[in-house]
């Protein structure tokens, strides 16, 4: 795993950190750390819709026998939260 270090943090957003931290009873580094993971997974979802839209303006589509979108993400929500992020699969990301 990577060691990352931010410099220059203002106070008072590492005192807001720092709150929200013990609030949901993490310490920092984990709270940092679920921020963290959270923003990956937006950028893989922003990648993904912008493939879907770049399909669907191509013509492309689902067939009459694709699965449910909701049974996918559902799926996919409960494999991420598996700490299956990045496997084939898993969230429908590779």
């Amino acid at each position: 795993m990577a060691v990352l270090t931010i410099r220059d943090v203002p106070d008072d957003v590492k005192e807001a950190l720092g709150r929200d931290a013990r609030e949901s009873g993490q310490s920092l580094q984990a709270f940092l750390l679920g921020v963290l993971r959270r923003q990956a997974a937006f950028s893989r979802n922003r990648k993904l819709l912008s493939e879907i839209e770049r399909d669907l303006a191509q013509g492309g589509g689902a067939d009459d026998d694709a699965p449910d979108a909701a049974t996918l993400l559902e799926q996919a929500r409960l494999d991420d939260l598996d700490g299956g992020v990045g496997r084939p699969g898993a969230g429908g990301v590779a």
